[in-house]
């Protein structure tokens, strides 16, 4: 989910993927593998949140509704 909103918030942006880790002061490898779906640190999301004036929170939406299922499973 999240690494198809970051896609397309940077293409929308007009933004490299060199462009955003300089701005989040992150490789460019890593944003890379971030925008491929690894989860990032909370501090690199909200990094990337405030760049692409997205909500950093959603790195962390699917993480938090499995724990709400397994706690009422």
């Amino acid at each position: 989910m999240f690494p198809e909103i970051l896609k397309e918030q940077r293409k929308a942006l007009k933004l490299s993927h060199e462009q955003v880790s300089n701005m989040v002061g992150i490789e460019r490898s890593y944003y890379t593998k971030i925008e491929n779906g690894l989860k990032p640190s909370v501090k690199v999301a909200q990094a990337i949140g405030k760049a692409l004036s997205i909500d950093w929170t959603i790195f962390f939406i699917e993480i938090c509704a499995k724990n709400a299922h397994s706690k009422t499973a």
